[in-house]
């Protein structure tokens, strides 16, 4: 393997360039000899022919406005367009990973100029447009290191269509398939899966979901599915890390983070009825940027049945902060 790499021609042409010429070859020589395992037609690229600039222009449609009052075609627009954007944004970040300058794209103006490229593709009768992670890996593996590249891969594939139909028409879609597949293996391959694994279960079962029910239904509900699991750890995450309670001996700290909702109540309540009689608690709410009035109340009936219990309770405050706890010994620290 590494003497095929080292090899000058494997520098000067890229690998998936060599598989599709490969592909070719083969196919060329079976053909004549009637052989089982040559490929026909249906199984080729298909490309139609053009003998000028006019019969290229003819194929060009104005949209039907009429359409505009069915229903179906916003139902079919509306998924269209988030199919579209999901995939612009998992492929933008995708390549992010993969830039070797670690530069980060804005993922606004990537969605401004597919909606905008959309809106031109079909005012000529053509396909919706996306960014699409094969491509965008293949240039990135190619060296490419600006905009520039896009651009001139597209009027490539141009130029490729109106020059050379007959050539890409005998293309085997199975060698266009391996590269996809061989392409899809390094970006999802068997070390991202460990690498995610490592990162705890919070992280590897919604990757792991979204990767399996993308396979086994598509795209879109795929990535609902993902995006659920993903959000259902990310609350259980909050949920856990929204206060912690530490103790030394007879003395308890509780400390509160950025966000604590109605859902931490019970837990809240589980922790105070542990703290015993004669303890003394530090409430310290100092990070807290949203509390629920659910948690102050439950914070307050505390401090209220503290006297009965011989609790002495101090919350931690700023001079300038307000005050959101009953306080009876009215400790401010600084």
């Amino acid at each position: 393997m590494k003497k095929v790499k080292s090899a000058k021609i494997t520098q000067l042409l890229p690998g998936p360039l060599l598989a599709v010429a490969a592909g070719i070859l083969i196919n060329e020589f079976l053909l004549p000899k009637a052989h089982l395992l040559a490929l026909h037609d249906e199984h080729l690229v298909q490309l139609p022919f053009f003998s000028g600039p006019a019969d290229f222009f003819s194929g060009l449609q104005t949209p039907d406005w009429f359409a505009i009052g069915n229903y179906q075609v916003w139902i079919t627009a509306v998924t269209i367009t988030i199919v579209a954007s999901l995939e612009t944004l998992l492929s933008l970040e995708a390549v992010d990973k993969i830039d070797p300058e670690k530069r980060i794209s804005p993922p606004n103006r990537e969605l401004i100029a597919q909606g905008s490229g959309n809106v031109l593709s079909g005012l000529l009768g053509g396909l919706p447009i996306t960014s699409v992670i094969v491509r965008s890996a293949a240039n990135v593996n190619s060296g490419a290191k600006s905009k520039l590249s896009t651009i001139f891969h597209g009027s490539l594939l141009l130029v490729s269509l109106l020059l050379i139909p007959g050539v890409l028409n005998m293309i085997p879609k199975a060698a266009l398939a391996s590269i996809l597949i061989f392409t899809g293996y390094k970006l999802a391959k068997i070390s991202l899966f460990k690498e995610y694994y490592k990162k705890g279960i919070d992280q590897f079962l919604p990757f792991v979901v979204t990767v399996v029910a993308i396979v086994f239904t598509d795209l879109l509900i795929g990535i609902v599915i993902g995006i659920l699991t993903g959000l259902f750890f990310t609350v259980k995450s909050n949920f856990r890390s929204a206060m912690v309670v530490v103790n030394d001996g007879n003395k308890y700290l509780v400390r509160f983070s950025r966000e604590v909702s109605f859902l931490n109540k019970s837990k809240l309540m589980g922790h105070l009825s542990k703290i015993p009689d004669g303890a003394s608690v530090l409430i310290d709410p100092l990070k807290n940027e949203f509390m629920d009035l659910d948690i102050i109340e439950t914070v307050n009936d505390f401090i209220a049945s503290s006297k009965a219990r011989n609790i002495k309770v101090y919350i931690k405050r700023e001079k300038s902060q307000k005050e959101l706890f009953e306080d009876p010994y009215k400790l401010v620290i600084e």
